[in-house]
């Protein structure tokens, strides 16, 4: 990223677990004290507003979103999680918020970068490099980067994780997800238990930079065969749970790209297309996260660039295998079949099938469409991308029909439809058909 977004001074990560606490207590209580005055501005003239009105407010709206973002984490992690997989299902208000913390930059202040420098590498932690740039050249929900020079003149990324991030995971997830409650986002029927033990689960991983380290040499073994693909080197002695010190790799981001020539971003995502399917059909192992920043794009070597492992997942054989017949059905034409594979892997159940029948068959047809035809599908088609978009917003309205599909599902639908929206938005053509005859 331009080190002029990181111009500010940056705010203190508020590291304690009282102090996360309250400052979720800050935001029920403003909003709190906004629904009363709102509301009673609202009946003075009139009006008989909801809760759910008064909650959504633009000023409601900017206030989660400043508190959130300033506490980082896994709250404002689960934002993010929300701003990228569905915006087009929540109410705008909410659809703002998410989308905000996803673009936010903010950065410890050079003072509290100090203090974990320190307590990582000691006080005489700078004399270990030549140059150790303050300002960061990226920032996270989880950690921020920053650029080094060794003293052996290796030119080092190195991901420093805010201070208290780890061990507020737990209540964080326990205090968004109550906030989702109270603003009525959710249904009442709809039971999220076993999807919060899991985000948990999955944050805690994320936080653990020695697994990130482990799973970034994992896939440079799976890749060395794949010189298209360019993956940071892990310098380990500089490394910890909570330090991460890897190789820089000069590129530029991979959104940048909309303008190059047609050619060039057809290339790139035919390799992104083909890197997801190898991840799920050969290797079995996947970088979950489907965020834009994890991929960049080196000119002078024409390199994909593959950066943050720490969403990492193993996936289980019987998912592999189902995803197998979901998209062999797809490829064979046979809409009864890929119906019968989407129960199976759990996107929806039986009720929502016979409830939806009609927008369910369109959207498998468009589906199909996509993965039957022969030679490179144009990602830049708006009636494809308006089609789905449209008819699983029918699907979703109803919220009889909201579920839960298994967690490695969801995991792996994330990263593809992540992968398909990148396509999107690049404009991209790829043999879609071709890529995955492939591996099946």
């Amino acid at each position: 990223m331009p080190p002029d977004q990181f111009a500010s001074k940056g705010l203190r990560v508020p590291s304690g677990r009282l102090s996360r606490i309250a400052r979720f207590g800050n935001i029920a209580t403003g909003i709190a004290g906004s629904m009363l005055l709102d509301g009673a501005r609202q009946l003075a003239s009139g009006r008989r507003p909801t809760v759910g009105d008064l909650l959504m407010t633009p000023a409601n709206a900017m206030r989660v979103t400043l508190q959130l973002g300033q506490m980082r984490g896994a709250a404002m992690k689960l934002g993010q999680l929300f701003s990228m997989d569905t915006g087009d299902f929540l109410p705008p208000e909410l659809t703002d918020i998410f989308a905000r913390l996803r673009a936010d930059a903010q950065h410890m202040p050079p003072a509290q970068l100090n203090m974990v420098m320190t307590r990582h590498w000691g006080k005489d932690w700078r004399a270990k490099f030549i140059r150790f740039d303050e300002q960061p050249i990226a920032a996270a929900s989880i950690g921020q980067v920053h650029r080094a020079l060794t003293l052996d003149h290796q030119d080092l990324a190195v991901k420093i994780q805010y201070p208290g991030v780890r061990r507020s995971i737990d209540s964080d997830v326990d205090n968004v997800a109550a906030l989702l409650r109270i603003s009525n986002v959710l249904p009442k029927t709809l039971d999220i238990t076993a999807l919060l033990a899991e985000a948990k689960r999955q944050l805690h991983e994320e936080a653990d930079y020695a697994r990130e380290g482990a799973c970034l040499m994992q896939f440079g073994e799976l890749l060395a065969d794949t010189p298209e693909y360019a993956l940071p080197s892990y310098h380990a002695a500089l490394s910890s749970k909570n330090v991460l010190a890897m190789s820089f790799i000069d590129s530029v981001p991979i959104e940048s790209m909309i303008n190059a020539p047609q050619a060039d971003r057809d290339r790139i995502m035919t390799l992104l297309i083909g890197l997801v399917l190898r991840e799920l059909f050969e290797f079995r192992l996947m970088q979950t996260d489907p965020n834009f920043a994890n991929y960049r794009y080196a000119p002078e070597t024409r390199q994909v660039v593959l950066l943050d492992f720490g969403a990492t997942r193993a996936l289980p054989k019987a998912m592999v295998a189902q995803y197998q017949t979901l998209l062999s059905m797809g490829i064979a034409g046979d809409k009864d079949g890929v119906l019968a594979a989407v129960l199976d892997i759990g996107f929806m159940n039986a009720q929502t099938a016979q409830q939806n029948k009609s927008e369910i068959d369109k959207l498998v047809a468009t589906a199909i469409d996509m993965i039957q035809q022969p030679g490179p599908f144009d990602f830049s088609r708006t009636d494809f991308v308006t089609d789905m978009r449209d008819q699983g917003m029918t699907i979703a309205a109803d919220r009889r029909n909201w579920h839960i599909p298994p967690s490695d599902t969801l995991f792996v639908q994330r990263k593809l439809g992540g992968i398909f929206l990148l396509a999107s938005r690049l404009k991209a053509r790829v043999d879609v058909n071709s890529i995955l005859k492939r591996f099946l």
